[in-house]
């Protein structure tokens, strides 16, 4: 399938016109990072109909059409867009916790584990009680089997998983409940349509999102729309352990408040945000914000008409429904880290280069997001948006294999000068869908966390 064979069935799927899509433009050969598989044309796809889809609500508030170009090179570049951050005034900061990687059980499989916030690390350490050294991690797991310490950590609440192969994966009974597509957009509910705001000079401006996610995929997505011109309010929680590097890298356009949703207080400041959102954007485990008096349906009362976006790990339902997950997770169970170092001839698990799991879902996060605010405008209804790790996976999977994919020379920061851009001591990734009559941008640099207040 071509790239742009890829994009259209994403574009079909949530039921756009087809008229817009030869005005998306995917250039660039295949491969451009080192894989077997079409991670690039995953980026290229993904971030081509995110960016369609933003010239689509452009075109319906102004009547005028525009072109989009996503060179391949410049997508894959954003894949990785935390791998090539760099601060002036810092050196790159360490992400991965000094025991979280990959390890050999005692029956022979392997296992990753997922200790870069801490109370996972401390919950991994009382399973294995042993110190928190590599040597030590290594000898503990040697006294399990590798499904047996992952269902021990899942029912902790911890994140682990098991390295499985692909057919492995789909024996699994967690496997038939995956959706058979990245992208789930439903209407949830009836309201009147709601019209997009009137013309302005970028696709986004005056459509406000209220962001509740963290690590990377659900921040891209808001990142993303924040690109177009998007209001982009980031919500998190006192206390709450996040990645500062993350945040500098996806919080660019972003304005970043903080609300305890354990207390009375911030559970009415958020209602009032949500009363006058055009989207709600949350990547809590299933069913925790409705613990706290925030499920769709709720959601849905306080806003018809809004656009409930959602982000999992495994999905809602099935027997991972709600586990705890994280993108190198995802790939080590579903087969991925296998089938990579199959194709490499070498024994153990092999990652793929980027988080390519989370960036996909969170470009597709942010095209059904899109694509729901243009059906609401013209079929009216509350909408909900659902996208998981797991499924995208399963999407990524489906693009195929490239032989020799894994010959292709790495893409390093000395070969994308041109692809960056500076904003005080920071240098990043520019957004890399071009639209010819509203470039994307980000109005500044990321707030710290808790910088500015909770309203509109």
């Amino acid at each position: 399938m071509t790239i742009s064979a890829i994009a259209a069935d994403l574009w079909s799927h949530a039921g756009l016109d087809p008229a817009a899509l030869p005005n998306l433009s995917l250039t660039g050969p295949e491969p451009v990072l080192p894989t077997s598989f079409r991670v690039d044309a995953a980026a290229a796809a993904s971030i081509g109909a995110a960016g369609l889809a933003a010239a689509e609500i452009h075109r319906h508030r102004t009547g005028r059409r525009q072109t989009v170009t996503v060179p391949l090179r410049h997508a894959a570049a954003e894949f990785r867009s935390e791998h090539y951050l760099r601060d002036a005034s810092s050196p790159p900061a360490e992400m991965w916790d000094p025991i979280a990687g990959t390890y050999q059980c005692g029956d022979g499989g392997w296992v990753r584990l997922h200790t870069n916030f801490p109370h996972h690390r401390a919950g991994i350490l009382k399973l294995l009680d042993c110190p928190g050294e590599k040597t030590a991690v290594a000898q503990a797991l040697l006294r399990w089997t590798a499904t047996d310490f992952e269902t021990a950590a899942t029912s902790a609440n911890m994140c682990v998983a098991a390295m499985r192969t692909f057919a492995e994966w789909d024996a699994h009974p967690h496997a038939a409940h995956i959706a058979d597509h990245p992208v789930i957009l439903e209407r949830i509910a009836d309201a009147p349509p709601t019209p997009l705001p009137p013309a302005a000079d970028r696709p986004l401006a005056g459509l406000r999102i209220l962001d509740l996610t963290r690590v990377i995929a659900g921040p891209v997505a808001a990142r993303t729309l924040a690109a177009h011109g998007a209001d982009v309010l980031h919500i998190s929680g006192p206390g709450v352990p996040n990645f500062p590097r993350l945040i500098t890298d996806t919080g660019r356009g972003k304005r970043a408040a903080e609300l305890d949703l354990n207390t009375p207080s911030g559970q009415s400041a958020l209602r009032a945000l949500i009363a006058n959102a055009d989207v709600f954007s949350q990547s809590y485990r299933p069913g925790a914000l409705a613990a706290r008096g925030f499920s769709p349906e709720t959601i849905a009362a306080l806003r018809p008409g809004i656009v409930i976006a959602t982000l999992s790990a495994y999905g809602e339902t099935g027997p991972w429904g709600g586990k705890r997950g994280f993108d190198s997770l995802v790939q080590t169970a579903t087969g991925f880290n296998h089938a990579e170092a199959e194709a490499t001839g070498k024994p153990g698990p092999k990652a793929l280069p980027c988080q390519a799991l989370d960036h996909a879902s969170g470009q597709l996060l942010a095209f059904g997001t899109q694509a729901a605010l243009l059906r609401r405008a013209t079929e009216g209804g509350t909408w909900r948006v659902r996208v998981s790790l797991a499924a995208t996976a399963k999407w990524l999977r489906s693009l195929g294999r490239l032989p020799d994919g894994l010959a292709t020379p790495d893409q390093t920061l000395a070969d994308i000068p041109d692809l960056l851009e500076t904003h005080g001591s920071i240098t990043a990734v520019r957004h890399a869908a071009q639209l010819t009559a509203t470039p994307a941008r980000w109005n500044g640099p990321a707030e710290p966390l808790g910088t500015s207040p909770a309203r509109w």
